[in-house]
């Protein structure tokens, strides 16, 4: 009996450590703590209503992934995602990208493009509330159908974490003016290719869509430093 209990309590645990991490992750990827901050144990432990040890492993987890950094005497700061960082992700993820629309466009199946054509309603629904916060989430939803839909586990593996680490600046791009409009039809057209199964047209789209992504990301963020 304790041998069972006692795997149950394990096994709570590494749900509460993986648990906390993710949060903690998301956090700093969407700028709740900004690059710079200090980030204290015992506060974290009371923003999040833990103990100190999940809070303490996340962020060797975090640090490992380089979104944190332990320095003498300072103890432990927010690294965050660098201009530069984005900038790479984006230009790695326009190869990704069009390789999982390629590779979609040979292996989706019929419901996954019916669900893909509810996302893009969904994408012009709220296009013409401009709520841009809402198309963010369902531009990667969308993402996400194409690359679950290439049958491609490395794929996943590769690009999957890569979505959460520009979503700010995936909203920040959807805000050029003009943009979300041009977004979802690149997203119709894509899916069109996507559904008739034309693998060259689908990945020749998906890499103009994001690069055009990426230059207007660029845009927004040179606009806003002339602002500062």
């Amino acid at each position: 009996m304790a041998g069972r209990g006692s795997g149950r309590r394990q096994g709570g645990s590494t749900v509460l450590r993986r648990s906390i991490f993710s949060q903690l992750r998301d956090d700093i990827l969407k700028g709740r703590f900004e690059p710079g901050e200090s980030l204290v144990e015992l506060k974290l432990a009371d923003l999040y209503g833990v103990s100190r040890t999940p809070i303490r492993e996340a962020l060797r987890q975090l640090e490992l992934e380089g979104l944190v950094k332990y320095l003498p005497n300072r103890g432990v700061l927010v690294e965050g995602i660098t201009a530069q960082d984005v900038k790479d992700i984006f230009l790695i993820r326009e190869y990704l990208e069009a390789l999982a629309a390629e590779w979609a466009a040979q292996k989706i199946r019929p419901e996954e493009i019916k669900k893909a054509e509810e996302i893009l309603d969904l994408q012009e629904f709220y296009a013409a509330k401009n709520d841009v916060e809402q198309l963010t989430v369902l531009d990667t939803d969308f993402h996400r159908l194409l690359l679950d839909a290439s049958r491609s586990k490395s794929l996943r593996y590769a690009l999957g974490g890569m979505l959460d680490y520009v979503e700010q600046a995936r909203f920040r791009s959807l805000r050029v003016p003009g943009r979300i409009s041009v977004s979802v039809r690149e997203h119709r057209h894509i899916l069109a290719a996507v559904a008739d199964g034309n693998s060259e047209l689908a990945k020749e789209l998906m890499a103009d869509h994001m690069r055009q992504a990426r230059q207007n990301m660029l845009m927004y963020s040179a606009q806003q430093e002339k602002k500062s």
